[in-house]
């Protein structure tokens, strides 16, 4: 998550070690799964999503990394760095799956490039953060 790196003003560390990659059992299964969404391609979301049922409460689109990516990325915003740096924690999904794990995600998806939003944890609406402005304590 590069991005994300650098909004927060980390340095690279070196690569830590993987973890096994294990079978998940996903808080949705595929039968449950309905079009809401559908051709917007694909993203990457973390597993305390798409396993451990927390709603979205960040997210960012940046550059595509291919054809098939839409460029969104979903997050809890309870991951950690570490939990972040060890991919078995992640993984690419369907836009319209993420939709269906959080449905609030929707009216956001045609955001272009660099939109980035968050969703307060005593919130149910996203709002839009602006990185350049300044915060309340920088003022």
């Amino acid at each position: 998550m590069p991005l994300i790196k650098r909004l927060l003003g980390r340095t690279e560390q070196p690569p830590k070690a993987r973890s096994e990659p294990r079978r998940k059992t996903f808080k949705l299964s595929a039968d449950q799964i309905r079009p809401m969404a559908v051709g917007f391609g694909g993203c990457i979301a973390t597993d305390k999503i798409t396993v451990d049922g927390l709603p979205v409460r960040f997210m960012y689109r940046e550059a595509p990394n291919n054809p098939l990516d839409s460029g969104w990325r979903f997050l809890s915003g309870v991951e950690s760095d570490d939990y972040m740096d060890d991919p078995a924690n992640h993984a690419v999904y369907d836009v319209n799956t993420i939709a269906n794990f959080d449905p609030s995600i929707t009216p956001f998806i045609d955001a272009p490039e660099g939109s980035m939003f968050e969703k307060a944890p005593d919130s149910i609406q996203f709002r839009a953060v602006d990185i350049g402005a300044p915060r309340k304590e920088d003022s």
